[in-house]
């Protein structure tokens, strides 16, 4: 168990994500998206060897926090100096993100030099993210994750050089090194979902209504929907099982985050990976690449009518195969155009939470024309530090798990966040209706 205090005098700083995972298409336009390190959530103190309660952590966290406490622990020891800034000597008065900013500009070998300089520098250089960058920028999709993303960068470049003795520990761990930026990254990747975090479900839910039914009380109102048992005849919900898919994918490259990825690599990578933003398969051709996964699902006859059907191969990208392990999503977004959306689950699991289109989430702050969006680094920082926010808003979200063999119904203009409790696979499709507009009305 895990709890921390809030820092006292942490602040909120924007941080720059390179590689961030290609958007849904837009016409003409395309929102940026920003985020923001909110502070370190209250009641979070953490000392070694302390008897705690607040957040669980994974069975399988590693501990290459490297010491790494939050900046509030400080003023629990009077007699501490932080050795962050003992470390970066004149650089210490750089904040967290600049200094990795800076680092970011460095080659693999460049930063395994630094690291050598002080323990300081030991901690930024081990951050997760930099090695990750590195990974993709040069290696795109062709790697195979092994462990830890700056173990696979070394294995790959320097094969030479025997990695396993660090790969099986958890590296040095610094003393009174104190970071919320650092620690909040390393948390947000080992936190189990809180219980109370996926209780709540509030969503209507159906089986076997008429489409007229749907129309009526859904989407011409604009509600969302729960729908269970429309994809039953589906060959996909039968089949598409790892193996399975892997055989039938074969060579075939998808769309993951910023690169391409065979489907066995990706899995590989999804098996053994624990970060706080973890890659996201989302891939928008794969009907066309494997006709053969096309073919085993079809529309729900709730989504068939799609006015975009008359721009024929000049629509925007419309549905995707969507995969990946637990933890990994979408952070809170409108789906663009104007569309609504379905998206189906064949494997796994997925928890929904959906505000209406006047409520914008906690924490998140569209620019006022819609084209920027600054929100929390990741989904579990959210969950954090503004879920229970929404326990006392007199419009609270719409919220529930769907599960394989459902179906949700996302109304257009409704802002909306998925997490995966567990590795799942979903076939998604955005769409616009005559009901179009009835929904501007």
């Amino acid at each position: 168990m895990l709890s921390c205090r809030r820092s006292l005098l942490s602040q909120t700083i924007k941080r720059k994500t390179k590689n961030k995972p290609k958007n849904k298409t837009k016409v003409k336009t395309h929102k940026k998206v920003s985020r923001t390190r909110d502070y370190i959530p209250k009641n979070m103190h953490l000392e070694d060897n302390e008897e705690e309660v607040g957040f669980n952590l994974k069975s399988s966290a590693p501990s290459r926090s490297h010491g790494v406490q939050p900046l509030g622990n400080l003023y629990f020891n009077p007699g501490a100096i932080n050795s962050r800034n003992i470390g970066l000597g004149t650089l210490q008065i750089l904040s967290d993100e600049l200094v990795l900013e800076i680092l970011g500009l460095l080659e693999g070998t460049q930063l395994g030099v630094l690291a050598t300089v002080s323990k300081s520098f030991y901690v930024f250089t081990s951050h997760e993210p930099l090695w990750r960058n590195l990974v993709l920028d040069n290696l795109k999709g062709r790697f195979f994750y092994n462990r830890s993303w700056k173990v696979t960068y070394i294995s790959t470049f320097h094969p030479s050089f025997d990695v396993s003795r660090s790969a099986r520990s958890s590296g040095l761990r610094v003393r009174d090194f104190y970071s919320d930026y650092l620690f909040q990254s390393w948390l947000c990747a080992n936190l189990e979902m809180k219980p109370e975090w996926l209780e709540r479900d509030n969503i209507i839910r159906k089986r076997g209504i008429s489409v007229d039914d749907f129309l009526t009380n859904f989407e011409e109102p604009n509600k969302p929907v729960l729908l269970e048992g429309c994809m039953d005849n589906w060959d996909a919900l039968g089949k598409w099982d790892r193996d399975y898919l892997v055989n039938l994918c074969g060579d075939a490259l998808f769309a993951v985050g910023p690169v391409k990825m065979r489907l066995d690599d990706y899995f590989s990578y999804a098996d053994q990976v624990k970060e706080e933003r973890p890659l996201y398969l989302f891939d928008p051709k794969f009907a066309e690449k494997i006709p053969t996964l096309g073919s085993e699902y079809d529309v729900p006859v709730y989504f068939r009518e799609d006015l975009f059907s008359v721009l024929g191969n000049r629509r925007p990208d419309y549905r995707w195969i969507i995969i990946g392990p637990a933890g990994s999503g979408s952070s809170f977004h409108i789906d663009p155009n104007s569309t609504s959306a379905w998206n189906a689950v064949i494997r796994g699991s997925k928890k929904w939470i959906l505000f209406p289109p006047d409520v914008v989430p906690p924490g998140v702050h569209p620019s006022p024309d819609g084209a920027e969006v600054a929100c929390p680094v990741s989904i579990i920082e959210w969950f954090m530090n503004f879920y229970d926010a929404t326990k006392d808003w007199k419009k609270r979200p719409i919220e529930c798990i769907c599960k394989a063999g459902e179906v949700i119904f996302v109304p257009n203009g409704w802002w909306h966040l998925v997490i995966n409790l567990e590795e799942s696979v979903a076939i998604t499709q955005n769409y616009v209706s005559s009901s179009f507009d009835t929904d501007l009305q």
